[in-house]
Protein backbone atom coordinates (compact mmCIF):
# COMPACT_ATOMS: atom_id res chain seq x y z
CA UNK A 1 0.00 0.00 0.00
CA UNK A 2 1.26 3.43 -1.14
CA UNK A 3 1.54 6.17 1.46
CA UNK A 4 -1.33 8.31 1.28
CA UNK A 5 -1.26 11.77 -0.23
CA UNK A 6 -2.31 14.93 1.58
CA UNK A 7 -2.32 18.71 -0.29
CA UNK A 8 -0.31 21.39 0.62
CA UNK A 9 -0.14 25.15 -0.71
CA UNK A 10 3.74 25.03 -0.58
CA UNK A 11 6.44 22.55 0.04
CA UNK A 12 8.78 25.29 1.23
CA UNK A 13 10.13 24.77 4.18
CA UNK A 14 10.69 28.02 6.53
CA UNK A 15 14.39 28.58 7.87
CA UNK A 16 15.06 26.15 10.96
CA UNK A 17 12.04 23.74 10.80
CA UNK A 18 14.51 20.93 10.95
CA UNK A 19 12.67 19.11 7.86
CA UNK A 20 9.21 19.20 10.02
CA UNK A 21 6.16 20.54 8.21
CA UNK A 22 3.10 20.65 9.98
CA UNK A 23 -0.24 19.86 8.39
CA UNK A 24 -3.40 21.54 9.94
CA UNK A 25 -6.82 23.33 8.60
CA UNK A 26 -8.80 20.55 6.84
CA UNK A 27 -6.14 18.18 5.56
CA UNK A 28 -4.24 18.29 9.21
CA UNK A 29 -7.84 17.07 10.42
CA UNK A 30 -8.46 14.26 7.59
CA UNK A 31 -4.83 12.95 8.34
CA UNK A 32 -5.77 12.86 12.28
CA UNK A 33 -9.44 12.33 12.27
CA UNK A 34 -10.14 10.34 9.16
CA UNK A 35 -7.06 8.71 8.66
CA UNK A 36 -5.82 8.13 11.73
CA UNK A 37 -2.26 8.45 11.04
CA UNK A 38 0.20 7.87 13.96
CA UNK A 39 3.86 8.02 14.70
CA UNK A 40 6.03 6.07 12.28
CA UNK A 41 3.69 6.27 9.64
CA UNK A 42 4.58 7.17 5.92
CA UNK A 43 2.74 10.03 4.51
CA UNK A 44 3.23 12.15 0.78
CA UNK A 45 2.33 16.35 0.71
CA UNK A 46 2.02 17.83 -2.54
CA UNK A 47 0.97 20.80 -3.88
CA UNK A 48 -0.86 19.30 -6.66
CA UNK A 49 1.30 20.56 -9.25
CA UNK A 50 3.55 17.94 -9.45
CA UNK A 51 6.10 18.73 -6.70
CA UNK A 52 6.29 16.43 -3.56
CA UNK A 53 8.01 15.37 -0.50
CA UNK A 54 8.01 12.02 1.57
CA UNK A 55 8.14 11.97 4.74
CA UNK A 56 7.27 10.56 8.22
CA UNK A 57 4.53 11.16 10.97
CA UNK A 58 6.32 12.15 13.99
CA UNK A 59 2.80 13.26 15.96
CA UNK A 60 -0.89 13.58 16.11
CA UNK A 61 -1.93 16.41 18.09
CA UNK A 62 -5.39 17.31 19.27
CA UNK A 63 -7.88 16.70 16.30
CA UNK A 64 -6.26 18.94 13.14
CA UNK A 65 -2.75 18.69 13.50
CA UNK A 66 -0.60 16.53 12.13
CA UNK A 67 3.56 16.92 12.64
CA UNK A 68 5.11 15.04 9.81
CA UNK A 69 9.34 15.15 9.69
CA UNK A 70 12.47 14.03 7.75
CA UNK A 71 10.95 15.80 4.84
CA UNK A 72 14.35 16.65 3.56
CA UNK A 73 14.13 16.67 -0.72
CA UNK A 74 11.33 18.14 -2.64
CA UNK A 75 11.14 16.12 -5.94
CA UNK A 76 9.12 17.76 -9.22
CA UNK A 77 7.24 14.91 -11.50
CA UNK A 78 7.70 15.68 -14.95
CA UNK A 79 4.57 16.66 -17.36
CA UNK A 80 3.75 13.23 -18.89
CA UNK A 81 3.59 13.37 -23.23
CA UNK A 82 1.84 13.16 -24.74
CA UNK A 83 -0.45 15.55 -22.34
CA UNK A 84 -4.59 14.04 -23.09
CA UNK A 85 -6.98 16.43 -22.61
CA UNK A 86 -11.02 15.56 -22.32
CA UNK A 87 -13.66 17.76 -23.22
CA UNK A 88 -16.12 16.86 -21.70
CA UNK A 89 -20.11 17.88 -21.93
CA UNK A 90 -22.21 18.95 -19.45
CA UNK A 91 -23.73 15.22 -17.85
CA UNK A 92 -26.69 14.95 -16.65
CA UNK A 93 -27.32 15.49 -12.42
CA UNK A 94 -24.03 14.50 -10.33
CA UNK A 95 -22.82 12.27 -12.81
CA UNK A 96 -20.74 15.21 -14.14
CA UNK A 97 -18.42 14.72 -10.47
CA UNK A 98 -18.06 10.99 -11.55
CA UNK A 99 -16.86 11.64 -14.97
CA UNK A 100 -13.95 13.87 -13.43
CA UNK A 101 -13.75 11.24 -10.66
CA UNK A 102 -12.98 8.33 -12.80
CA UNK A 103 -11.05 10.46 -15.06
CA UNK A 104 -8.93 11.50 -12.57
CA UNK A 105 -8.08 8.04 -11.53
CA UNK A 106 -7.07 6.87 -14.56
CA UNK A 107 -4.58 9.87 -15.48
CA UNK A 108 -6.14 12.63 -17.43
CA UNK A 109 -4.28 15.70 -17.50
CA UNK A 110 -7.04 18.30 -18.25
CA UNK A 111 -10.49 18.28 -17.87
CA UNK A 112 -12.71 20.83 -20.46
CA UNK A 113 -16.39 21.30 -19.51
CA UNK A 114 -18.44 21.88 -22.79
CA UNK A 115 -21.73 23.74 -23.01
CA UNK A 116 -22.65 21.55 -25.68
CA UNK A 117 -25.73 22.59 -27.71
CA UNK A 118 -27.29 19.62 -26.53
CA UNK A 119 -26.64 19.28 -22.77
CA UNK A 120 -29.55 19.24 -20.96
CA UNK A 121 -27.70 20.36 -17.83
CA UNK A 122 -26.73 24.50 -17.88
CA UNK A 123 -24.06 26.08 -15.80
CA UNK A 124 -25.33 29.80 -15.50
CA UNK A 125 -24.68 32.11 -13.03
CA UNK A 126 -23.91 31.20 -9.08
CA UNK A 127 -25.38 27.80 -10.25
CA UNK A 128 -22.29 27.20 -12.72
CA UNK A 129 -19.73 28.51 -10.66
CA UNK A 130 -20.59 26.20 -7.83
CA UNK A 131 -21.28 23.56 -10.19
CA UNK A 132 -17.50 24.28 -11.75
CA UNK A 133 -15.65 24.18 -8.61
CA UNK A 134 -17.38 20.43 -7.38
CA UNK A 135 -15.65 19.18 -10.44
CA UNK A 136 -12.56 21.00 -9.42
CA UNK A 137 -13.21 19.68 -5.64
CA UNK A 138 -13.84 16.42 -7.26
CA UNK A 139 -10.47 16.25 -9.19
CA UNK A 140 -8.37 17.33 -6.32
CA UNK A 141 -9.98 14.80 -3.94
CA UNK A 142 -10.12 12.34 -6.69
CA UNK A 143 -5.88 12.96 -7.61
CA UNK A 144 -5.40 12.71 -3.63
CA UNK A 145 -7.20 9.09 -3.43
CA UNK A 146 -5.65 7.87 -6.68
CA UNK A 147 -2.29 9.38 -5.05
CA UNK A 148 -1.39 11.56 -8.16
CA UNK A 149 1.06 14.22 -7.57
CA UNK A 150 0.18 16.05 -10.80
CA UNK A 151 -3.84 16.62 -10.48
CA UNK A 152 -5.70 17.32 -13.65
CA UNK A 153 -6.54 21.15 -14.51
CA UNK A 154 -10.25 21.65 -15.07
CA UNK A 155 -10.66 24.80 -17.32
CA UNK A 156 -13.32 27.28 -17.28
CA UNK A 157 -16.52 26.36 -18.83
CA UNK A 158 -15.84 26.41 -23.05
CA UNK A 159 -17.99 27.41 -25.80
CA UNK A 160 -18.35 25.35 -29.30
CA UNK A 161 -15.67 27.96 -30.61
CA UNK A 162 -13.60 27.45 -27.93
CA UNK A 163 -13.57 24.06 -28.02
CA UNK A 164 -12.29 24.18 -31.60
CA UNK A 165 -9.72 26.65 -31.16
CA UNK A 166 -8.17 24.12 -28.43
CA UNK A 167 -8.43 21.60 -31.27
CA UNK A 168 -7.19 23.13 -33.97
CA UNK A 169 -4.07 23.56 -31.70
CA UNK A 170 -3.94 19.75 -30.60
CA UNK A 171 -1.35 17.70 -32.18
CA UNK A 172 -4.06 15.08 -31.96
CA UNK A 173 -7.77 16.09 -32.02
CA UNK A 174 -11.01 13.79 -32.18
CA UNK A 175 -14.57 13.38 -31.63
CA UNK A 176 -16.29 10.15 -30.08
CA UNK A 177 -19.38 9.71 -31.88
CA UNK A 178 -20.80 6.45 -32.83
CA UNK A 179 -20.75 7.52 -36.51
CA UNK A 180 -17.18 7.96 -37.00
CA UNK A 181 -15.87 5.81 -39.57
CA UNK A 182 -12.02 5.43 -38.05
CA UNK A 183 -11.47 3.28 -34.64
CA UNK A 184 -9.94 5.01 -31.94
CA UNK A 185 -8.27 1.72 -30.69
CA UNK A 186 -6.06 2.72 -34.16
CA UNK A 187 -5.57 6.07 -34.86
CA UNK A 188 -2.19 7.46 -35.34
CA UNK A 189 -1.21 9.20 -32.00
CA UNK A 190 1.56 11.56 -31.55
CA UNK A 191 4.37 10.21 -29.28
CA UNK A 192 4.11 14.18 -27.94
CA UNK A 193 2.49 17.07 -27.71
CA UNK A 194 -1.06 17.22 -27.19
CA UNK A 195 -4.03 14.97 -27.88
CA UNK A 196 -7.35 16.49 -27.44
CA UNK A 197 -10.69 14.37 -27.34
CA UNK A 198 -14.32 15.24 -27.26
CA UNK A 199 -17.18 13.48 -25.45
CA UNK A 200 -20.76 14.95 -26.23
CA UNK A 201 -23.71 15.19 -24.01
CA UNK A 202 -26.55 12.34 -23.46
CA UNK A 203 -28.23 13.74 -26.85
CA UNK A 204 -24.79 13.32 -28.63
CA UNK A 205 -22.32 15.94 -30.53
CA UNK A 206 -24.90 17.92 -33.12
CA UNK A 207 -24.10 17.84 -36.87
CA UNK A 208 -23.40 21.93 -36.74
CA UNK A 209 -20.53 20.98 -33.78
CA UNK A 210 -19.20 17.83 -36.13
CA UNK A 211 -19.01 20.00 -38.79
CA UNK A 212 -17.07 22.80 -36.73
CA UNK A 213 -14.64 20.20 -34.86
CA UNK A 214 -13.75 18.57 -38.10
CA UNK A 215 -12.96 22.00 -39.70
CA UNK A 216 -10.79 22.54 -37.19
CA UNK A 217 -9.20 19.02 -37.62
CA UNK A 218 -10.70 16.93 -35.16
CA UNK A 219 -12.20 13.37 -37.29
CA UNK A 220 -14.88 11.20 -36.18
CA UNK A 221 -13.15 7.81 -34.21
CA UNK A 222 -15.52 4.97 -32.27
CA UNK A 223 -14.50 3.50 -29.54
CA UNK A 224 -16.43 0.37 -29.76
CA UNK A 225 -19.32 -1.20 -30.90
CA UNK A 226 -21.38 -0.04 -28.07
CA UNK A 227 -22.06 3.50 -26.87
CA UNK A 228 -21.49 4.21 -23.58
CA UNK A 229 -23.04 7.34 -21.78
CA UNK A 230 -21.10 10.63 -21.11
CA UNK A 231 -19.84 10.11 -17.90
CA UNK A 232 -18.20 6.81 -18.31
CA UNK A 233 -16.81 7.96 -22.01
CA UNK A 234 -14.02 10.01 -21.41
CA UNK A 235 -12.55 7.23 -19.17
CA UNK A 236 -12.88 4.14 -21.22
CA UNK A 237 -10.81 6.27 -23.87
CA UNK A 238 -8.98 7.66 -21.85
CA UNK A 239 -7.51 4.84 -20.60
CA UNK A 240 -6.88 3.90 -24.48
CA UNK A 241 -4.93 6.18 -25.18
CA UNK A 242 -2.66 6.09 -22.06
CA UNK A 243 -1.95 2.57 -23.36
CA UNK A 244 -1.70 2.91 -26.96
CA UNK A 245 1.33 6.11 -25.99
CA UNK A 246 2.89 4.27 -23.51
CA UNK A 247 2.25 5.63 -20.36
CA UNK A 248 0.50 3.00 -19.13
CA UNK A 249 2.93 -0.05 -19.15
Amino acid sequence: MTAPVFVVESLELPPGSGGEFVLDGPEGRHAVSVKRLRPGEDVVLTDGRGRWAEGIVKAAEGKDRLVVMDLESVHEEPVAGPRITVVQALPKGDRGELAVETMTEVGIDAIVPWAASRCITQWKGERGLKALAKWRATAREAGKQSRRVRFPEVGELATGKQVAELLAGADFAGVLHESGDAALASAELPSAGEIVLVVGPEGGVSPEELALFAEAGAGAYRLGPSVLRTSTAGTAAGALLLTRTGRWG
